[in-house]
């Protein structure tokens, strides 16, 4: 479970349908933080979450989303939607030649835009007077300095771009909200959607159950310090390189 010495006081996890996302919805409220759970649906099946409706491709949604949390802003925000392969079906290209304008443009918009507006609506909502987390799901592959081996073109440049909007974000958030941090998570392989056509040839033990990411991740982003924020870091708090 995760370190509960240092609680927020409310959580607003957009992406609370999937498996991280709901895992990190549940944990949280099991350790007294008040949630907010976005999804498409506008649904949620604990009640003690208080939900939302958002997508990712209508700024207007997420616009009204953080307006609602404007009298009870959260002070962790976890942006924890994600896609590699797309709803057609097409997944992440082996090769250059493989390459479609209009599915990377998706892959862009879902990965990258998206938590993009999410933040600009949502950062303003932190509270500047004790710590806050802005975090959002990325991707070991999205490291530029720890590519060898190639491929995925669009999944990897859309959170390498991320990657790069939360360096910018944590940079401007830090002029006036001294204890925030704006970080990328790694979560590892979890057992979810997101990973479910690539399993097969998973080597024994390395598939990580939700709930077991969700815990992960809530330590790491437990011990995050303002002088982290703009980093990317796997489950076990290493930093990602750039």
């Amino acid at each position: 479970m995760m370190n509960v010495g240092n609680p927020f006081r409310r959580a607003a996890i957009f992406g609370a349908s999937g498996g991280i996302g709901a895992a990190l919805a549940t944990r949280l409220a099991e350790s007294g933080v008040e949630v907010w759970a976005g999804s498409r649906s506008g649904t949620a099946a604990d009640p003690a979450l208080r939900a939302f409706r958002f997508d990712l491709s209508d700024e207007a949604s997420i616009a009204a989303a953080a307006g609602a949390m404007a009298d009870a802003p959260p002070d962790l925000v976890v942006v924890a939607s994600g896609v590699l392969t797309l709803a057609d079906g097409s997944g992440p290209e082996r090769s250059c030649k493989q390459i479609d304008g209009a599915a990377m443009d998706e892959v862009f918009r879902l990965n990258t835009i998206g938590p993009a507006l999410v933040a600009k609506h949502v950062l303003p909502l932190l509270p500047r007077d004790r710590r806050s987390v802005f975090a959002a799901l990325s991707a070991r592959v999205g490291s530029i300095g720890d590519n060898r081996i190639g491929g995925w073109h669009s999944y990897r440049a859309s959170k390498a771009a991320l990657n790069m909007l939360l360096k910018n974000f944590a940079i401007e958030l830090g002029r006036t909200h001294k204890q925030a941090i704006v970080a990328g998570l790694h979560p590892g392989t979890v057992d979810s959607a997101l990973s479910e056509p690539f399993q097969a040839n998973l080597p024994a033990g390395q598939l990580t159950r939700p709930a077991d990411a969700a815990d992960n991740l809530l330590n790491v982003i437990d011990g995050l310090t303002v002088a982290d924020s703009g980093g990317v870091f796997d489950w076990k708090g290493e930093a990602v390189p750039a």
